[in-house]
């Protein structure tokens, strides 16, 4: 059983957002340099890099471990454009741990919205909001995503996001086995460089010390990528929320933290 507090000291990773050059130099909108670190990460960590999909903005690029089973540690970033400290976190994260990750069992999806990214719209170019469109039949960029993930169900999916409403950090989690509790855990590793959101409704749904728990699946359409993936077999799934109005960096460290705890879990769970 993963620990279910998840709240040890964290890690030292090295995280260049501490000095103030770093923020003068990140190019978080820059899709060609992000890709290019991506690549960089993929040849270090020995995973596959494929395009999915081509949107006006670049490249939907899909990476996977060479031995990745139908059952990998998933993450999604960038599904909305103006939310870029996911973006960053999760590349963050991957830059430092890049070696580790050669024997790992992982999907990933870096920049799932380039055009939103390079616009800083939440929004793809056509005006869309993916999140809302993950149980699309006709859609060409969720068509290609349905067909990268299919058969796949994640022990734990990670989608990062940001939100310009939030107060603090908070997490939606869905799990199938109802003895597991791991957003809790996970925001006391982050809320020491983010407070958590304490608001008691968040999004129209109850919250308690930010941490917002499904109990039920519902049958409408216009999913988001979560449920979508819950739907299709996974374990767990976490959706991460930072406040977007908070600092950068910050903010590109917690997610950045956010990865790392989560793939600790995943190690614990293994042993």
């Amino acid at each position: 059983m993963p620990d279910k507090s998840a709240s040890s000291a964290p890690p030292s990773l090295w995280m260049p957002e501490l000095d103030r050059a770093w923020l003068r130099r990140h190019r978080a909108h820059d899709v060609v340099e992000i890709a290019r670190r991506w690549k960089a990460v993929a040849r270090r960590a020995r995973m596959r890099m494929e395009t999915i999909h081509l949107t006006a903005g670049g490249p939907v690029l899909f990476l996977k471990s060479r031995r990745m089973t139908d059952r990998p540690v998933y993450f999604c970033a960038g599904v909305h454009g103006d939310e870029p400290a996911a973006v960053q976190g999760l590349l963050v994260w991957a830059e430092a741990r890049a070696e580790e990750l050669r024997n790992a069992d992982l999907a990933i999806f870096p920049l799932f919205n380039p055009a939103g990214i390079l616009l800083n719209t939440r929004a793809d170019e056509g005006g869309h909001d993916l999140n809302r469109l993950f149980d699309s039949a006709t859609h060409p960029h969720m068509m290609a995503w349905r067909e990268a993930v299919r058969g796949l169900s994640p022990r734990y999916a990670v989608c990062l996001h940001e939100d310009y409403d939030a107060q603090g950090l908070y997490c939606y989690e869905l799990n199938r086995d109802p003895r597991i509790r791991l957003a809790d855990g996970l925001l006391e590793r982050c809320s020491p460089m983010i407070p958590r959101d304490a608001r008691k409704v968040i999004e129209g749904r109850r919250a308690a010390n930010g941490v917002i728990q499904r109990r039920r699946i519902p049958m409408i359409t216009n999913l988001p990528e979560a449920v979508v993936l819950y739907r299709a077999g996974a374990g767990s799934t976490l959706t991460f929320e930072t406040p977007s109005e908070f600092d950068f960096a910050l903010r590109t460290r917690v997610h950045a933290q956010f990865a790392q705890r989560v793939w600790e879990i995943s190690k614990e769970a293994e042993a």
